[in-house]
């Protein structure tokens, strides 16, 4: 809900409120994102949706739009601790990539952390939005680099129904 609400929204309805917010979202018919699942267990998660539901995102100075082309984007990644490193991020990242192409969406992009030295490594917690090097292996290039270690990185995707 980070992304859907104002930071003041947001702040307020902290924990139960903002999951509340995301059931509703939920019941409402709107799909806020993709699960992953090994058998029957969640795994992993991925919100994606068209970068205007994400109110909070269009009013980013960091994040600002390249363009005035429409696109979805990937706000969030998580994969629980047991299942994390196994590449489930990219496969999140091309399961969105088909979604979005599915629905009609021509652009996907999403924000994730690039650290400045390849070598270190992110702490987890601040990888929510995914790290560029799953982003990289899922087919996106990086676009517009607004700070040294957030790339913005988009993926541009063929028409379904368009005969080659």
């Amino acid at each position: 809900m980070f992304w859907r609400l104002s930071r003041a929204e947001f702040k307020a309805a902290k924990g139960a409120g903002n999951r509340r917010a995301l059931k509703r979202l939920v019941a409402s018919g709107i799909p806020p994102g993709l699960l992953a699942y090994q058998g029957d267990q969640p795994v992993g998660w991925c919100a994606v949706a068209p970068r205007a539901q994400y109110p909070a995102l269009e009013r980013s100075r960091l994040l600002k739009p390249l363009d005035t082309e429409p696109v979805w984007s990937i706000s969030c990644l998580f994969v629980a601790r047991a299942h994390r490193r196994k590449g489930i991020s990219v496969e999140l990242l091309r399961a969105a990539a088909n979604y979005v192409r599915r629905n009609g969406g021509r652009i996907i992009e999403g924000y994730p952390q690039a650290p400045k030295d390849k070598r270190a490594a992110i702490p987890d917690v601040f990888a929510w939005t995914g790290l560029a090097s799953a982003f990289i292996k899922a087919g996106f290039r990086e676009c517009a680099r607004p700070s040294p270690t957030r790339p913005i990185m988009r993926l541009m995707l063929s028409n379904p129904n368009s005969r080659k």
